[in-house]
């Protein structure tokens, strides 16, 4: 009887151990909720800037699987372009996409991400300035002091923008006084400076007023956007090279109750797809704008290389701006220090070891290099 009774614990140990090692080689389902975040750019759908907030949104969504989901809306769609920061903070959007520029009216410093010329520094150097050099510090000072609850991510380095489209070529600095001219940022101080009237339009209707009349020139961003927002249907003429916005980025918001829940594995998958979309959107830049560059060309669009004596001019306006605005606020001379500390060590960095490519471009794509 003892045997039986040993035998039969025996068989039920056996069994056990097989229930266990079949639930241990089972995989495992997370039965964890689904976070939706309804996001909203400040683009128009049929923007590249608004496929950019798609791309970003993509990444997320395929790294974090089941578990968090973005969806993008665009501009207008909730808010308008310009009110994005204001709903995100309060909870009407869950997070969005835009670029620091458009909240300068908060705070002049915010305008420092992206206006000017940065001291010399490209938009891949204020990004490394952001990121290793105290600015993501000193923009986390600035929503907190606006009583902003936001989370903030900057990414993607734009290429230097274009002075703009214009109806006749510019060809000197005087030619810009009288102008109505659409710019934002601290380029409208610039420009103000520089004698235009500026009107600080969204993207979206900039097209419609130059149509109008009801302005004289633009500036928006790159090839891309600018043939698909229908600038060559109302302007011929593309002044290129420009200081007034050279290192720009773009920025992507999370409402800060909401990002600070989730789990820290999903804070990270947005914050390695901001940099993962960084990478992307820089390579996917070079592709599309050359192209479209290239079409704009071909159906006639005539492009001029903005004249150093405008460039220069905007230089000057630029040390009044920034000169104005550090006396009437001091956040605003404290990022402006900053940016100007560590520019002076990148910059040297980077001038002294570039290499001319203009040189290799010639070397293999003059008209004198083609007939060899």
């Amino acid at each position: 009887m003892t045997d039986s009774k040993t035998s039969t614990r025996r068989r039920g140990l056996l069994k056990g151990a097989a229930v266990a090692a079949g639930a241990m080689s089972a995989p495992m389902v997370s039965m964890a909720q689904t976070t939706n975040l309804r996001f909203q750019s400040t683009w128009p759908a049929k923007d590249i800037f608004h496929e950019y907030a798609q791309d970003f949104a993509k990444k997320v969504n395929d790294m974090a699987g089941n578990r968090l989901k973005i969806e993008v809306l665009p501009a207008g769609s909730v808010v308008p372009a310009f009110q994005l920061l204001d709903a995100v903070a309060k909870g009407t959007l869950d997070g969005g996409h835009g670029v620091i520029a458009y909240w300068y009216g908060k705070n002049s410093a915010l305008a420092l991400w992206g206006s000017g010329p940065a001291f010399g520094m490209d938009a891949n150097m204020i990004l490394s300035w952001h990121k290793y050099g105290g600015g993501k510090a000193l923009l986390e000072e600035v929503y907190k002091s606006l009583n902003l609850d936001v989370v903030s991510y900057l990414y993607g380095p734009m290429p230097t923008q274009p002075l703009g489209w214009f109806k006749k070529p510019v060809a000197k600095a005087d030619d810009m006084k009288g102008l109505k001219f659409r710019t934002v940022g601290l380029a409208v101080d610039v420009f103000t400076d520089m004698g235009a009237a500026v009107n600080p339009l969204p993207g979206g209707e900039i097209v419609p007023a130059l149509d109008r009349g009801l302005i004289d020139a633009a500036e928006f961003n790159n090839a891309s956007s600018d043939k698909v927002l229908g600038f060559p249907d109302v302007a011929k003429n593309c002044m290129l090279q420009s200081f007034h916005q050279s290192g720009e980025q773009f920025e992507v918001l999370f409402n800060g109750p909401k990002v600070k829940a989730l789990p820290a594995e999903l804070r990270a998958v947005i914050e390695y797809a901001t940099e993962a979309s960084s990478a992307d959107m820089s390579w996917k830049a070079i592709d599309r704008n050359s192209k479209d560059y290239e079409d704009l060309k071909k159906s006639g669009i005539k492009f001029y290389k903005t004249p150093d004596a405008i460039l220069r001019a905007q230089l000057a306006s630029w040390d009044k701006t920034i000169a104005k605005k550090s006396a009437e606020n001091p956040m605003f001379k404290k990022v402006l220090d900053s940016q100007r500390a560590f520019a002076e060590r990148a910059g040297q960095w980077q001038n002294d070891y570039s290499v001319d490519f203009k040189m290799a471009y010639n070397h293999y794509f003059s008209r004198q290099a083609k007939k060899t």
